[in-house]
């Protein structure tokens, strides 16, 4: 089985366009630390994220993406920070292997989207990156596009753990 298949096949061309966006995409985009890749991927003008700090208090969670800006220098940040670790595996199989987004709610021009990240990701030096939380996408699709509207992430894996 190849790594990066996507699960969704062709025919069902909303749920597969949004995998390729949010999976394939995102993973290529973030390894390579090119926001360009991506930044059409958003609703730039009234796109907001959650940041759950990996707790499973939702009184917990923050507003901590009011903007997009704020979201891409996060993002550009983590990127970097990941291309400067050295890893014992390729880095783009591995983060295929961790994650899974198969749960997706598509109705009409709106869909919700569960990616989950579960695994680890063996560096150089021995030790190794544990990759356990959600993420719940907000997209909607305009002008026969799917972008993401916002999101919940660094959720807890699984949820109330």
């Amino acid at each position: 089985m190849t790594y990066d298949k996507n699960p969704f096949p062709s025919g069902d061309a909303d749920r597969h366009a949004l995998w390729e966006m949010l999976v394939r995409r995102d993973i290529d985009a973030f390894i390579c630390q090119d926001w360009s890749m991506v930044e059409d991927d958003f609703v730039a003008s009234s796109f907001f994220g959650m940041h759950a700090h990996f707790l499973s208090n939702a009184d917990a969670w923050r507003l901590q993406f009011p903007r997009l800006e704020i979201y891409r220098d996060e993002w550009l940040r983590q990127a970097k920070e990941t291309a400067a670790t050295k890893f014992a595996e390729p880095l783009r199989e591995a983060l295929f292997r961790v994650t899974n987004m198969r749960d997706i709610d598509v109705d009409g021009d709106r869909a919700v989207l569960h990616k989950k990240f579960d695994g680890s990701v063996a560096k150089a030096d021995g030790s190794v990156d544990r990759l356990k939380w959600q993420t719940l996408y907000f997209c909607t699709k305009s002008g026969g596009r799917w972008k993401i509207a916002g999101f919940v992430g660094y959720m807890p894996h699984p949820l109330g753990s």
